[in-house]
């Protein structure tokens, strides 16, 4: 039912609702560039409890992350928009990622160890964390319609704002409105 509620709410948005009359007051004036297509919450919803897995197969739920700004990305080994993202989101990481801020990686569906594990490789990624969500279980209850998709939680754990496709997260606007939202109250 959150994932219904979710993907009403951002259709509404995508089809002439003002999605910055919902940008908190941290980001105004920052959002510029690829940041245009981060669409804001009205107000901060919760997130599935839905269990995914760390590559040794241990479960793990957002709820880990709380007390932490969070950038979930949904994304799979065959999604070429993925493979042009990644690298943005690692040096993202690299930069903000800490006590405060982590980027967190969620394979969606059926993607193989080998070819995580080789995709991680190939696009240079150094820090990021190889998490997997074989059945779609968390993607779906999260209203994931394609890939990729970044949900940003607050340090609650609900869900902010998100972004459907892929952006530059190393871009100074992207590094902008991040940082604003670590720095927020």
């Amino acid at each position: 039912m959150q994932g219904l509620r979710l993907a009403v709410l951002y259709t509404a948005l995508a089809f002439g609702a003002n999605a910055a009359l919902a940008e908190p007051a941290a980001v105004a004036g920052l959002i510029e560039g690829d940041m245009r297509k981060l669409v804001f919450a009205a107000e901060p919803a919760p997130v599935s409890e839905a269990a995914f897995v760390d590559f040794e197969d241990r479960a793990l739920s957002l709820a880990d992350w709380r007390g932490k700004v969070v950038l979930v990305n949904f994304w799979a080994t065959w999604c070429a928009p993925c493979r042009e993202e990644m690298p943005a989101l690692d040096a993202l990481n690299k930069a903000l990622g800490g006590e405060d801020f982590a980027v967190v990686t969620i394979a969606t569906g059926p993607n193989p160890q080998p070819a995580m594990t080789r995709f991680f490789e190939e696009a240079g990624i150094e820090t990021l964390p190889l998490h997997r969500d074989p059945k779609q279980r968390l993607a779906r209850e999260m209203a994931v319609m394609g890939l990729p998709v970044s949900v940003i939680l607050d340090r609650e754990g609900r869900e902010i704002a998100r972004l459907t496709g892929d952006a530059d997260w190393n871009s100074d606007a992207a590094r902008a409105v991040i940082a604003a939202l670590v720095a927020a109250p």
